[in-house]
């Protein structure tokens, strides 16, 4: 299979491609501003943590019952989720701050999630913002088994009401990036993403193997050591907490491409996508409640996903600024702007794109759209 590009032909989506670009730096250029974060993305960074650390240390020193201490996971959950998307997500892009240094540091707090930079920066960073929604190349569609989020994914029955029990299974996705970090870290270094980016296999899987090893003597030993807590209970929260904090990221993603109206793309025999890069994303990506300004604060502006994955060099606290700029551009060159106005809107369309796609075929799907 030769490497997978994009070929366009026609002049309008080029032609946007270069305007919305244009059209976007403009607007930091006229208004004299940083395309980073600011103090205030600080100040959220720092409410983020302190809702994960500041219950753990509760939990640790202070005497308590096993219902508070499990409510405590749950905040420690929404916490977790909250330095995710909020102050990871930026920072691993390269956005959160000026200073590379900062960007390093807040990169690492994907380490209090149980994942792995390198390996984020793969599936995510390269993979999933190049080649979003194309089958073979996008993982965040490939096939899971019990869940189907492509059309070109193969059916089953289990498949029938997915819409119902994908939701359990979204909450295990921190836990299952911790489980599986290792063998997708050998993948990448067996199909040469190691060597591309001059990386010592050896020395990340020894990294690899030290932190989350760390990470789990802290979330687990430790407070069976300190706390007094017996070992099933605090393994209850520590899944408690990765639950949770994996049901809000999963949704909050879902809602941005497995949604009615978003496009996915077949892997081109060819290697080549006959489409404007910048037009595939408009087609494979949809905002969602955009004027809801505490989701956009503490999903760290996700729900602005088009604005992301156009210019994810840009922090997400400009992404409400932007987006108008954005929705005016593809509309001057007839480009589709998708955007649920709400959250529940989104969501409701993410369950019946879900009820279609566990119960309809490809060809079906095929088939429906071209009538």
């Amino acid at each position: 299979m030769k490497p997978t590009k994009f070929s366009c032909t026609n002049t309008a989506h080029q032609q946007f491609g270069v305007a919305v670009k244009k059209n976007v730096y403009n607007y930091f250029k006229e208004n004299n501003i940083s395309t980073k974060g600011d103090t205030g993305l600080i100040v959220k960074s720092l409410i983020m943590l302190a809702l994960y650390i500041v219950p753990f240390v509760c939990i640790l020193t202070v005497p308590m019952d096993g219902w508070l201490a499990l409510a405590l996971t749950v905040i420690m959950g929404i916490g977790l989720s909250g330095i995710g998307m909020g102050v990871m997500h930026d920072a691993v892009h390269g956005s959160y701050s000026e200073k590379e240094w900062l960007n390093k540091w807040m990169g690492n707090t994907i380490y209090l999630l149980g994942d792995n930079v390198f390996n984020w920066k793969i599936q995510h960073n390269v993979l999933h913002h190049t080649y979003t929604s194309v089958d073979g190349l996008d993982e965040d569609i490939a096939d899971k088994g019990v869940i189907r989020l492509s059309q070109y994914s193969p059916l089953r029955k289990i498949h029938y009401y997915q819409h119902i029990h994908s939701f359990f299974f979204y909450g295990l996705m921190t836990i299952s990036k911790f489980v599986k970090g290792f063998g997708q870290l050998v993948r990448y270094n067996r199909v040469g993403y190691m060597e591309k980016y001059n990386i010592n296999p050896v020395a990340e899987m020894a990294t690899m193997i030290a932190v989350k090893s760390v990470y789990l003597f802290c979330c687990i030993v430790l407070p069976v050591l300190i706390s007094g807590f017996a070992v099933w209970q605090t393994v209850l929260g520590f899944l408690s907490m990765h639950f949770v904090a994996g049901l809000i990221m999963s949704v909050v993603f879902q809602l941005a491409h497995i949604v009615e109206g978003t496009e996915e793309e077949g892997l081109p025999e060819d290697g080549l996508i006959e489409n404007n890069w910048a037009v595939h994303e408009l087609l494979t990506t949809s905002d969602f409640a955009p004027h809801n300004r505490f989701l956009t604060w503490y999903a760290g502006g996700l729900n602005f996903q088009v604005e992301h994955h156009l210019f994810p060099s840009i922090c997400h606290i400009h992404y409400p600024k932007i987006a108008p700029i954005v929705e005016q551009t593809a509309k001057e060159y007839g480009i589709p702007y998708l955007v649920q106005p709400t959250f529940g809107q989104a969501l409701a369309s993410h369950i019946r794109k879900l009820k279609e796609l566990g119960q309809t075929k490809k060809v079906e799907v095929e088939l429906a759209m071209a009538s």
